[in-house]
């Protein structure tokens, strides 16, 4: 079930009568990449009714999205009793998200474990490669990524140096773990949580 909220007052509506779960779609009608995730949100939606979800165009909605920390479009929240669960930023598929939202398992079969959804960044630049060998590493784990190359993108290149304290590239962010380089150990550690 899909429903776009028209106020920011309906949110708190919204949470009460979904207070197990739900999920927010943050889309703005400028982004390209927000209108390609609202085709796949929907894509889900038609497969799994029961799952609320919610859009916010946070144009027409100003507040919400600074309540939850959403800072790039689109952005999926998954709510479980008022707490963010699940975030995931950029585009992903229909299936993805059933595999994220819905419990359909799909990823990763050759391990038998129980797959963790994890917000995996891969920060990178021209001509580097140890970025080509971190990407790769990922790719042959399944492991889904979101690559943003600092070249081209001057305001995450400054927030990654403010947060590291380097410009060093690659530098893979884990839900919030940061490594510098490719450290093949540490992201196993932090994929395995």
């Amino acid at each position: 079930m899909i429903e776009w909220l028209e106020k920011e007052k309906d949110f708190e509506q919204v949470k009460e009568k979904n207070n197990k779960f739900l999920i927010l779609f943050f889309y703005a009608d400028f982004s390209s990449a927000a209108k390609r995730s609202l085709s796949e949100i929907e894509q889900f939606s038609k497969q799994n009714k029961q799952v609320p979800i919610y859009i916010i165009d946070v144009v027409k909605i100003t507040g919400i999205h600074n309540q939850f920390g959403v800072e790039n479009i689109p952005t999926v929240l998954a709510l479980q009793k008022g707490k963010v669960t699940k975030k995931i930023e950029g585009v992903e598929s229909a299936k993805f998200y059933s595999y994220v939202f819905a419990g359909i398992h799909s990823a990763r079969p050759r391990t038998g474990k129980n797959i963790v959804s994890h917000r995996v960044i891969v920060y990178v630049g021209p001509g580097c490669p140890a970025c080509a060998t971190a990407k790769a590493y990922l790719q042959r784990q399944g492991i889904r990524f979101r690559e943003i190359d600092i070249s081209r993108d001057q305001y995450a290149a400054e927030r990654l140096a403010r947060r590291s304290g380097q410009m060093a590239v690659p530098q893979i962010d884990i839900d919030g773990h940061l490594i510098v380089g490719f450290d093949q150990a540490r992201i196993d550690t932090l994929l395995s949580i």
